[in-house]
């Protein structure tokens, strides 16, 4: 009878057993996974107690899934054993195969290591193959081997514990085979797992933080369109630096063009001529300036122009993103005071201290003496200069550092004696005849409304790039280039006619004079010299002439 149905017993078995292979690898997750794998083990092997040890990233084991006993599973389900005694375990006792069997007469140096185990005692086998609850049943479970690698498994995942044979007998041939095929194919299932919940994980993982790009996405587009001031993106290296690609509505407004036609232009395109080496210094990395863009109706807006880099997602091609901020306001009021500071307030000339300034940048503290030996050993070198001009690197015999003006062209003098054809800078002192008894007679805003208008036809008479100042009072100065003195005197005259005609002021006319004095600056002067010169110069023109014909009238 036992010999007959053995066979169905062993059909039933397997049908158990290919039902729970089929639910180890339906599982929904990696600890269903493993809990199927713990279950099988009871409903389908025939033993009563199983523990599925599963190996952590530190490489210890962890009680991940218990089944037969629920006094068992809440008493070690989490606890963890070393991979050191694990590796003791497995490397004694009795091999079956893959299998490892420990027996109760070898096990008990094992009750004290740190695994976790369900101890039972009991009494002493009654036969040779009756189970004793002391002997333990291991089977561990390998990934499978890399094709080609020769290795007959591949690492370690876990290890199944096997208690109490419902039968009471160690396992035989057919036992132990099916229960080495099992701990096989919940290796597999168990990785099949793992890895499906790794691709979970990082598709979570993608799709957050896909979400987080397309939420920094949409947070850079609001701050970028919606941003109070300019901002542009363009490209940055290549033959199309600069180009804008992108602008918002800020900078649009401000430039009066529309974002298609901003695509059209680069930045070198729209900056001012004048500040198209700012705009190419600003250009690198964290560059910041301050220029001028044109705006479509042909006008500047002065601007605050700063870049940052941007890259793509995968640090592919760069991009400068420009943040532009109108200053025309600032700007205006930077410009208003600079010229408040530098010019007269009365009548908008150049005041005492911008003619200094003015003056002195055009003279150095080289003596003209040192001038001919410098030209001299200029002539034996390179030729004739003329007296003219130094654009060479050379310093005259016994002659201090000119502090920076090596490459100075030294302002010269013509000589008095004779008219040599020497041009130089002609430093014109005006004094006004006559002003004071107007002031007095008609009062401040008569003699105000006449210096004026003397600014004024002292402007128009004379050269672009001629400077006229007022330098206190009623006296004016005009610095004149590249004069001879013949020219200066006529542009004395000339001037001297301008002045005299009738000004209108406080509803009448009245008449000024005016006396000259011509000064010329040269290098080895300071700037005051120059104008003590020529107002010395004045004085001794203004008392050459007789008193009735210092005024016009």
């Amino acid at each position: 009878m036992e010999t007959e149905s053995e066979p169905y017993v062993r059909l039933a078995s397997l049908r158990q057993l290919h039902q729970v292979m089929a639910d180890m690898n339906t599982a929904r997750s990696l600890a269903d996974t493993l809990q199927t794998v713990a279950d099988g083990v009871v409903t389908a092997l025939g033993f009563e107690l199983a523990c599925v040890n599963l190996v952590r990233p530190d490489s210890d084991l962890v009680v991940a899934a218990f089944s037969g006993n629920p006094a068992a599973e809440a008493l070690i389900t989490g606890r963890v054993g070393s991979r050191e005694s694990w590796e003791r375990r497995l490397g004694m006792g009795e091999t079956w195969g893959d299998l490892v069997f420990i027996p109760h007469t070898e096990g008990w140096i094992l009750d004290d290591d740190d695994v976790p185990q369900w101890y039972t005692d009991g009494p002493a086998p009654r036969f040779e193959d009756e189970w004793h609850p002391s002997d333990r049943l291991f089977a561990p479970m390998f990934t499978p081997a890399a094709p080609g690698s020769g290795e007959p498994c591949g690492e370690l995942i876990g290890v199944l514990s096997v208690d109490r044979p419902r039968n009471g007998r160690r396992p035989g041939a057919w036992g132990r085979e099916a229960l080495q095929m099992y701990a096989f194919q919940a290796a597999i299932a168990i990785s099949n797992a793992r890895l499906r919940a790794n691709m979970q994980r990082a598709l979570v993982r993608l799709e957050r933080d896909q979400q987080a790009l397309r939420a920094s996405e949409e947070s850079f587009r609001q701050a970028f369109e919606y941003a109070p001031s300019g901002m542009a993106i363009a490209e940055m290296g290549g033959d199309q630096h600069g180009r804008i690609l992108r602008s918002n509505d800020a900078l649009c407004r401000l430039l009066g063009r529309p974002a298609s036609a901003m695509r059209r232009y680069a930045f070198s395109d729209l900056v001012h001529p004048e500040d198209i080496g700012t705009l190419l210094r600003t250009s690198a990395e964290g560059g910041r300036a301050e220029l001028r863009l044109g705006r479509r109706d042909g006008t500047y807006v002065w601007v605050s122009l700063r870049n940052s880099v941007v890259a793509d997602a995968t640090d592919g091609p760069r991009f400068l993103l420009t943040h532009v901020e109108d200053i025309e306001e600032r700007k205006r009021r930077e410009l208003q005071l600079a010229h408040r500071a530098s010019h007269d307030s009365l009548t908008g000339l150049p005041n005492s201290a911008e003619l200094r300034s003015r003056l002195s940048s055009r003279i150095c503290r080289c003596p003209q003496s040192t001038l001919p030996t410098a030209v001299d050993a200029m002539d034996t070198a390179y030729g004739d200069l003329n007296g003219v001009g130094h654009g060479f690197d050379y310093r005259p015999v016994g002659a201090e550092s000119f502090d920076g003006f090596d490459h100075h062209v030294h302002t010269t003098a013509p000589e008095e004696s004779h008219d040599d054809g020497t041009k130089g800078l002609a430093v014109l002192f005006c004094d006004l005849d006559g002003f004071k008894s107007i002031n007095d007679r008609f009062g401040h805003n008569a003699g105000d409304a006449v210096l004026i208008e003397v600014a004024r036809r002292l402007s128009r008479a004379v050269r672009d790039g001629d400077t006229v100042a007022r330098l206190g009072g009623d006296e004016f100065v005009i610095l004149a280039d590249g004069l001879g003195r013949a020219d200066a005197a006529d542009l004395a005259v000339r001037l001297r006619n301008e002045i005299i005609q009738p000004i209108r002021a406080e509803g009448r006319a009245v008449r000024v004079g005016a006396s000259f004095g011509i000064g010329w600056a040269h290098c080895g002067m300071t700037a005051d010299e120059v104008l003590k010169s020529a107002d010395e110069r004045m004085y001794v023109e203004k008392r050459s002439r007789p008193k009735q014909h210092r005024r016009a009238g």
